[in-house]
Formats: C-alpha cells, structure tokens, sequence
C-alpha cells in the first residue's frame, strides 16, 4: 500500500531533473506542396494460370461473362457452351499513379480476388486498364503475380498462411498518360502542413522568411502556409522547393492522449500535464472452485451412488491508499510510475479516464 503512495510522490520529484524534449524537424517532413500528389488507379481485370484455385464460373456470374467477352475478342465463340474451368479468377487491380509521373515508367500494382477464388499464386494478370477518378486511362497492368501467403488442405484439414487471394506485381504497371502540372511556372505555393497547428504553421512561414530574406511567406491557417515565389525563384521553383524544404523548426503540437480499449494501446503527447488530484486504484478478485465428491452407500443397503457438490468461494479485495499526484507531473512520468507498481494497460486507462473526468489533465482524451 505504502509503494502506491511512495511511487507516486517520487514522481513529482523527478519533475525537476526532467528537461523538456525538443525535437527539430524538416519542412520537407511537416508539409506537403499543394498540387504535388499521388492519384489512385482501379481495374478490372481477369487472371489465368491458376491450378483449379480460381471462381467457380457456376457461382460467379461476373467471372463467366469476362471470361466469354475475353474470348471473343480474340475470335472464340463459346455462346450457349457449359465452362467448367477452376483456372480464372476475376479480380481488381489498384495502384497509384505518382506525382510527375511520365509516360512509359512504370509502376507496382495490387491485385486482389473478387469472386470465391481460394488463391491466386501462380497466376498471371492479362491486360488491364487502370482508371483515375475522371474515366480516363492512365495505365495498363499485366504480369505474373507474387503473394505472400499460400493454402493447402486436404480431405480432413486445411491450413492457410496469410491472404492467399491477394497479390502483388513489381513494375507489373506501365504509364499511358501523363497528368500536366507546371509547378516551375507558379507564381504562389500553399504548403499543407500534415498536422494542422497554429504555432507549427507561423514558425515554418518565419522560417522561410529568414532565409529568403523578405516577407514571402504568410500563415493562412492551422493547415496552410503560402508562399509567394520571389523575383530571383521566378521559373525555379523547384530549386527554391529544395531549400527551403531543408529548413528546420520545432513543430508544436497540442497536449493529446489516444486510447484504444480494445488493445490496450496508450499514445500521449509530450505536453499532457496532470494538476493536483488524488489517485487510488483497487480490483475485487472472485474466485470459485468445484470439487465434487462421490457418496457411496453401505453395502448391502438399498443407497444409491451419488455426486455431491463441493463448492468453495473466495472474495479478495487489492486495494490501495489513496496517493497524491503533485501539480506539474507530466503524464509520461505518472504512467512510468503505474508501470512500475504492476498496473496494467486496462487500469491505467481507466485511471486516467477518471483523472480527465475531475478535470485535472490538461489534455484531450480520444478514444479510438
């Protein structure tokens, strides 16, 4: 009981040693340049070569008709014919087209079964446009596929590794068309910082100031910095990109504590600061045991053998004092203490919950 309380006000004892930890970061890694950015692809498409793992055509209608389409393109006629084929599976085909990314290059794309194929390995992908979200083309995917699991079974087991029905082509991808964006013509770029924040945004905008050496950077909001590029950037603008990109500053960010139950998962900011509140924790432990017994009759007697139960309950309380957290103690330090005294993630949400619930951690609590 005395270790509760002990922990807890050794704790607001190392608040003096502790120094606050400040960590530079790049612009380069706390934006992103308005314009500069991937687009997601989709396709349709069919894959052979599967050894009896494919859609059952019987029960995929969608797979059948793709198969029959397919084959008369290329001058077969099997209208009105019965396919019994395990070998072809309909799939969908997704990757992402990359910023500035030119016809001819390549890129990986992702191949995942639609219909109740068992699994994909060995299978080749046949010729599949891939669309962006204006129905045009951008690329076209073929290629034999890699996956990472596989199944096997038999008449009285199974056993399946990983997702056999999703694979992977390297390079399997090529670029047909290109989307235009002349970036070293702009005469203004809006960097979106990737953690929106008043503080983070006007350091980086004086940041950039400082190093041009004029007023060409202005905080629009939480999420947006503009700059306007200057005289001697005009028609450079990826050069201008390459320094100021390197400059440094410390991001700031609000005090902030993430839970998630289901795992147990604790996630808190460097700034969650814990005012004066007193703290105790205790679990009640119910424990049941059955021992039955067997009675038996005299012998000779007219008894009957019987199981009589033994039941034995027990009710033990882990209580502990209540302890006093001092004002200043960083939530870090709290949680370190907890730990040390045996509390488990599950208590320890709970405990801090009910700490936000008095009102004395100066941060936001989101449950995930």
């Amino acid at each position: 009981m005395r270790l509760f309380a002990a922990g807890i006000a050794a704790l607001a004892a190392l608040i003096a040693l502790a120094a606050p930890a400040h960590a530079a970061s790049r612009i380069k890694d706390l934006t992103s340049v308005e314009g500069v950015r991937q687009n997601q692809l989709i396709g349709y498409g069919l894959v052979v070569g599967l050894n009896g793992t494919g859609d059952t055509l019987n029960n995929i209608p969608f797979t059948r008709q793709s198969l029959q389409a397919m084959l008369e393109r290329m001058g077969v006629n099997i209208r009105g014919q019965t396919l019994r084929t395990g070998n072809v599976a309909a799939v969908m085909v997704t990757a992402n087209l990359p910023a500035f990314g030119t016809q001819g290059t390549r890129i990986d794309v992702t191949v995942s079964a639609m219909g109740d194929a068992k699994s994909l390995q060995g299978g080749t992908l046949l010729v599949t446009p891939l669309l962006g979200a204006d129905g045009n083309v951008y690329g076209v995917a073929q290629g034999s596929l890699a996956i990472g699991g596989f199944q096997a079974e038999g008449d009285a087991a199974k056993i399946t590794r990983g997702v056999p029905t999703v694979g992977r082509i390297s390079n399997g991808a090529i670029i047909e068309r290109e989307i235009d964006f002349a970036l070293n013509r702009l005469p203004n770029l809006r960097l979106a910082l990737r953690n929106a924040d008043f503080t983070t945004a006007k350091r980086i905008a004086a940041a950039i100031n400082d190093y041009i050496g004029a007023a060409t950077a202005e905080p629009l909001d939480p999420s947006t910095v503009q700059l306007t590029v200057p005289q001697q950037f005009r028609g450079k603008v990826v050069a201008l990109l390459t320094e100021i990109e390197q400059l440094q500053i410390e991001p700031d960010l609000p005090a902030k504590i993430v839970i998630d139950e289901r795992s147990g998962i604790i996630v808190m900011g460097r700034d969650v600061r814990v005012s004066t509140v007193a703290v105790a924790q205790g679990n009640l432990t119910v424990s049941i045991s059955e021992a039955p017994q067997v009675s038996q009759p005299a012998p000779f007697s007219r008894g009957r053998t019987r199981v009589v139960p033994r039941t034995q309950v027990g009710v033990q309380e882990d209580g502990k004092k209540l302890a006093l957290v001092q004002e200043g103690v960083s939530l870090q330090q709290l949680v370190d203490g907890l730990n040390a005294l045996g509390i488990g993630p599950r208590d320890m949400i709970s405990i801090l919950q009910a700490i936000k619930a008095a009102g004395a951690i100066q941060a936001d609590i989101e449950v995930m």
